[in-house]
């Protein structure tokens, strides 16, 4: 079930990328910073996966250049797991998340780390999703920056400004909320590095095919410190 609506989703995205050569000769994309720097060239297939997109209720930003690299694109990757398909495996000490698609293999995708993502460890299962989801400070974040964060107290509407992005999932552990969520980020510089606040982030753009390819009662496996890289190569191999 899980490859099927995969491969629906590659379909949708691969005629996007039909749609964009249509317009667009190059098949490669390579860029200049404003101090001269040369960024890694980017495929049009990468430059389409994160390109700016209608998701009904809002348009999704397209990922800057700058934050993108095809390390840094989702992608299919050996990973030798004990895991049945669907299962989604979340490495916080790597920053990476992998959604299990059979046997040695898994969806991988880059993420931002924040203090609350390192705060789960073991197992839990997605209780629910939401499309732009309401956001509210925790008592902590309140605590902590009163200046940043008491103005919001109340919470944010769902949109292009909520911390929790486009697609929020939401953990549950013996039937109680973990206040664990894996979410979309409106600050895609903090994708494949650690901040201060959030738990785990991603690009809309990956939140939002994370979501489409998960289902409440999903298994999710949280690692830790000590198992960063874990599953990467064969058992017996070293990471």
């Amino acid at each position: 079930m899980i490859a099927l609506r995969l491969t629906k989703l590659a379909a949708g995205l691969a005629l996007g990328a039909f749609l964009a050569a249509c317009t667009t000769v190059p098949t490669e994309d390579t860029a200049v910073t404003s101090t001269g720097e040369v960024l890694p060239v980017i495929s049009t297939k990468t430059r389409s996966m994160y390109r700016e997109f209608d998701d009904g209720q809002f348009i999704v930003p397209a990922v800057p250049r700058q934050y993108l690299s095809e390390e840094r694109a989702r992608q299919y990757v050996p990973y030798y797991s004990p895991y049945p398909e669907g299962t989604i495996v979340v490495d916080p000490y790597d920053y990476k998340l992998y959604l299990i698609s059979g046997p040695n293999e898994a969806m991988r995708y880059i993420v931002g780390v924040g203090k609350a993502g390192r705060g789960l460890r073991g197992e839990a299962r997605v209780n629910h999703q939401k499309a732009w989801p309401y956001w509210t400070p925790t008592a902590n974040m309140l605590r902590r920056e009163p200046e940043k964060y008491g103005p919001v107290r109340g919470g944010l509407e769902g949109g292009l400004e909520n911390p929790l992005g486009a697609r929020a999932l939401y953990l549950y552990r013996g039937g109680r909320d973990t206040l664990y969520r894996i979410h979309g980020t409106p600050y895609p510089w903090t994708v494949g590095g650690e901040e201060s606040g959030g738990c785990i982030r991603m690009f809309h753009q990956d939140a939002i095919h994370l979501a489409a390819n998960v289902e409440n009662g999903t298994r999710v496996i949280i690692l830790g410190q000590s198992e960063a890289g874990k599953y990467t190569v064969p058992t017996g191999e070293s990471a």
